[in-house]
């Protein structure tokens, strides 16, 4: 059985199908098909409070090939969420119900809550017994989550993301509010270890020389982004072999994550390559599963 996760971001959106797994009890996901389209939609609802008609033809567009794909793939079951941009858009709900009416395709507009909760949800499968801050940067917003023994203790959500620092546009104070609540939240007298989760960060831990699979230390990221933050855009794309969406915005990602390593005493972050579209993926399993279980 196949499944699928739409994940509609503030810089890209993102399917991923995956073939159901089980043995006996045990239920994992197989990754069999992952495409990535940069629609920056991050770009018009951050400058113009709006999502303008070229993004929503760009969006019907790609939900259209998605839906293709899904059914090449013979998909039994899918879920379609966006996040920051499309729910800071003032003609969000608009403009997904259109393309719901020209695709079929229902896009779940979530707030940042429930985006935290379905990256949790996954992202504590790869936590120990430690104090763990999870830091995962989006194009429109950054959500922060303390874990202490596996159990999410504390979390928020901040508007600050790569596409909205890119253009200018992060809310008065973010930075500042941002600093507080890891203060006022995280042991620093206990080890910290931090947890990164998006595709800049994914990028930035691969492009590392790594002495273990998943672990970086901060020196290690701050070399990093120094390094990539020396090549013009055009030689991050040509040298570095950067996608053009991901050159732009891996620096002031890059900085997000540094930012909140330094202010939370981390010294090591892990990168366990987890993110939205495996909570959806979890997720959209769990509700195909309980249907399932009541016809029974």
């Amino acid at each position: 059985m196949k499944i699928a996760a739409i994940d509609i971001g503030s810089n890209a959106a993102r399917l991923q199908i995956s073939t159901v797994l089980q043995v006996d009890e045990l239920v994992s996901f197989k990754r069999v098909e992952y495409v990535r389209f940069p629609l920056r939609l991050g770009h018009d609802v951050f400058n113009f409070n709006r999502l303008t008609p070229e993004s929503e033809e760009r969006t019907t567009k790609l939900m259209q090939v998605y839906k293709l794909l899904m059914e090449l793939h013979e998909v039994e079951d899918y879920m379609a969420c966006a996040t920051s941009a499309m729910r800071e858009s003032a003609n969000g709900p608009e403009v997904a119900a259109r393309i719901k009416a020209a695709t079929g395709i229902e896009i779940h507009i979530i707030d940042g809550q429930k985006e935290a909760e379905l990256i949790n949800n996954v992202v504590v499968q790869a936590l120990d017994g430690a104090q763990h801050l999870h830091i995962d940067v989006g194009g429109g917003s950054t959500e922060l989550n303390l874990y202490i023994d596996r159990r999410k203790v504390n979390s928020r959500s901040f508007k600050i993301g790569s596409v909205r620092l890119l253009e200018g546009k992060e809310t008065k104070g973010a930075w500042k509010k941002m600093e507080e609540w890891i203060a006022e939240n995280v042991d620093t007298t206990q080890e910290v270890m931090a947890v990164g989760t998006g595709g800049n960060i994914n990028k930035i831990f691969n492009l590392v020389s790594k002495t273990s699979d998943n672990t970086a230390t901060l020196e290690e990221i701050e070399r990093m982004r120094a390094y990539i933050d020396g090549f013009s855009l055009d030689d991050r794309i040509n040298k570095l072999r950067l996608n053009a969406d991901r050159a732009d915005v891996i620096v002031p990602a890059a900085d997000i994550y540094i930012s909140v390593m330094k202010w939370a005493g981390a010294h090591c972050i892990k990168v366990p390559d987890l993110g939205l579209k495996d909570g959806i993926i979890q997720l959209v399993y769990e509700r195909w599963a309980k249907k399932h279980r009541k016809k029974k």
